[in-house]
This record gives C-alpha cells, sequence and structure tokens, in this order.
C-alpha cells in the first residue's frame, strides 16, 4: 500500500496559490484515473484505487498545510503504511517555476510543511516531489507562497503538472533510484 499526499491549504481562497501546487498535482494524477479525492477521514480528504493489485491512497490534509504531518501520521497508522511507501508532493521556493525534483530525503528547506511532517514521522527520509514555484525577494515570503499564480506562472506550472501521471505511473514500476534518474536529467 502506497501513500501519495499533495500539500496545501484547504479553503477556496487557497486553490490557485503558490502553497497548493501539491494539491494541484494529486488532483490531476487521481483525475488520470478518474477518482475524486473526496471521501473524509482524519482530517484528510483521501480516496483509494487498487493498481497493479496494490492500494493506492490519495491525500490531501485538510488542516492548514503547517500541520500537514499531523493528518499523514494518522493515515500512515490506521493503514499501517510504511514511510518507504509515502510520496509527498509540495512547492518549493528553491526551485525555478517550470520545474521539479525527485528527491529520498532532505531538510524542510523552511517549508513549515515538511518542518511538521519531520517533527512527526521522526525523519527526514521520505520520497518527495518539489515542485518550483521560485521566489521574489521582493514580496514578504508568507504574502508570497499564499499569493495567487500569475498567468505566465500557471503555464509553467502547467507544463509541470501535465508530467505527474506519466510520472506517477513511472513511480509505480520503476525503482525510485531510476524514477530520480530519468526525470531530474530531463528537468
Amino acid at each position: 500500500m502506497k501513500l501519495i499526499v499533495g500539500l496545501g491549504n484547504k479553503g477556496k481562497e487557497y486553490d490557485k496559490t503558490r502553497h497548493n501546487i501539491g494539491f494541484m498535482a494529486v488532483d490531476i494524477i487521481a483525475d488520470s484515473y478518474n477518482i475524486k479525492i473526496d471521501k473524509k477521514k482524519f482530517d484528510g480528504l483521501y480516496n483509494k484505487i487498487n493498481i497493479n493489485n496494490e492500494q493506492i491512497i490519495f491525500l490531501k490534509p485538510q488542516k492548514y498545510i503547517n500541520l500537514s504531518g499531523d493528518v499523514i501520521k494518522k493515515y500512515l497508522d490506521y493503514f499501517k503504511i510504511e514511510i518507504k511507501d509515502l510520496l509527498i508532493i509540495h512547492d518549493d521556493l528553491d526551485i525555478e517555476i517550470g520545474k521539479f525534483k525527485i528527491k529520498k530525503s532532505g531538510s524542510s528547506g523552511g517549508h513549515n510543511g515538511l518542518k511538521n511532517i519531520e517533527v512527526n514521522l521522526k525523519t527526514r527520509n521520505y520520497n518527495r516531489i518539489k515542485i518550483g514555484i521560485s521566489n521574489n525577494k521582493n514580496i514578504d515570503t508568507v504574502n508570497y507562497v499564499l499569493g495567487t499564480l500569475t498567468k505566465e506562472e500557471q503555464i509553467k506550472l502547467d507544463n509541470v503538472l501535465n508530467i505527474m501521471p506519466e510520472l506517477f505511473n513511472d513511480y509505480l514500476n520503476i525503482s525510485f533510484d531510476n524514477l530520480m534518474n530519468k526525470y531530474n536529467k530531463k528537468n
């Protein structure tokens, strides 16, 4: 069983913000399997699907992003999912918009959602897809990440989001090292 988590903030006012790229990515992957992430449990919206005889849970935590780890931990414990089978998709200020990076571990990089995940899981070693949102040093960081994407940014982001279903299919079928080699070199 695998747990695929998109990070974001609940509420309509955050739908098209930079900080909700994780929600957007997990939605596009779920859409490729014709499922909606609309069931409620443990402060999260989720849905399950069986792919290649393996249960896959898609999750969008419904606490604010800085409390995402609380929700993720409940899902891991309840469904008895190992951390090696967890994939977090999130925004990253240090990566240019229109780019992404796949990693096995790393620091939070100042991302409060990742900090909370590290506290709850007691490790930095979990798989992640970091989707770039760039960084505008002229705007306060909180205002920037909670700001709405511009049309130009959305076009660049759509190019990344459109890759996510294919990337996810590869995630299910090849080793994580091979996944990183394949996509980090392209990107």
